[in-house]
């Protein structure tokens, strides 16, 4: 048994570790419980494990499926290319989609925390038919981020402009001390540390700093800035919306909540959104578990509008 797998077993009890190929590339899910479908994103510098707070309460009422994204985890890290297509959140979303059609969920409810929320936004966009209701925690869309950013927001997110360098920059830079580099990113998005367990940050830690998966987020966040706000302005432009229930939390003590009004930036893209700010930083799901599963639990169970 991995490293990896040890730690699934200890903090997800009953959780099922399946690799699923997507036009020939592994994407890890692991999944539990019974009922309605549920897939669980996660963000940056993350696995699917920070979800081990929010995860096992949900399995009790939810088919719930957590996977590691694109180019993090245990998951396939395409390399870098010219225009970062292969991380482009249209392409992320469309795979997380292949995985749950191939676990038998043609339609299901989703949650997402950082880069997982903008996956999830990108697919309940393009996607109306398959996304039945959608939480989305601690972001704002990229193309609003790009476009009205300040000073001190840009000094908070400076990786937003550092990452989106030209390859191998970046990459270069964070191998050096490529450890301080994502324990900064995992505890200063805070007013405090998050109570992370300590394996689970060590998880984070390893699967992160492998020279893939440096050049994956770097690739990610270059796509963000680029072909990811072209696609917003298209759908901008169309007058494209989001569809289904949306719930949009943030952390009261983040940078979200501290440079931007949430509910402005959000609404314009909602038909029907809910607002839901946390006694939390920016790692919502460890840092605000109990909180987050109240207004969750009942927001992804209520029946249909």
């Amino acid at each position: 048994m991995t490293p990896f797998e040890r730690l699934d077993h200890r903090l997800l009890p009953g959780f099922e570790r399946r690799f699923v190929t997507v036009d020939g590339q592994r994407v890890l899910a692991v999944i539990g419980g019974h009922g309605p479908p549920l897939l669980m994103l996660h963000g940056d510098p993350q696995t699917h494990v920070c979800w081990h707070r929010l995860a096992p309460r949900l399995a009790e009422a939810f088919s719930v499926v957590l996977t590691d994204i694109r180019g993090r985890g245990e998951t396939h890290k395409p390399p870098p290319s010219l225009d970062s297509t292969a991380y482009a959140k249209r392409h992320m979303a469309n795979e997380q989609r292949a995985v749950m059609r191939a676990l038998g969920f043609p339609t299901f409810a989703l949650v997402g925390h950082d880069r997982g929320a903008r996956i999830a936004r990108r697919m309940a966009l393009d996607h109306p038919e398959t996304v039945t209701r959608l939480a989305v925690m601690d972001i704002i869309p990229a193309l609003d981020f790009y476009e009205t950013v300040s000073a001190p927001a840009a000094q908070d997110y400076f990786y937003f402009f550092f990452l989106t360098q030209p390859h191998p920059l970046p990459e270069r830079l964070i191998a050096g001390a490529a450890d301080a580099f994502m324990r900064h990113m995992l505890v200063t998005l805070s007013d405090a540390r998050p109570p992370y367990d300590a394996e689970a940050l060590n998880a984070y830690i390893a699967s992160s700093t492998t020279p893939e998966a440096i050049a994956a987020m770097c690739e990610c966040f270059r796509a963000g800035a680029t072909i990811d706000c072209r696609h917003d302005q298209d759908d901008r432009r169309a007058g494209r919306t989001i569809a289904c229930p949306t719930l949009v939390l943030w952390g009261d003590r983040g940078v979200i909540g501290r440079h931007f009004d949430v509910p402005a930036v959000w609404g314009p893209w909602c038909r029907d959104a809910t607002y839901a700010p946390l006694p939390s930083g920016h790692f919502i799901p460890e840092d605000a578990p109990d909180a987050a599963y109240e207004v969750l639990a009942p927001f992804l169970s209520a029946p249909p509008a």
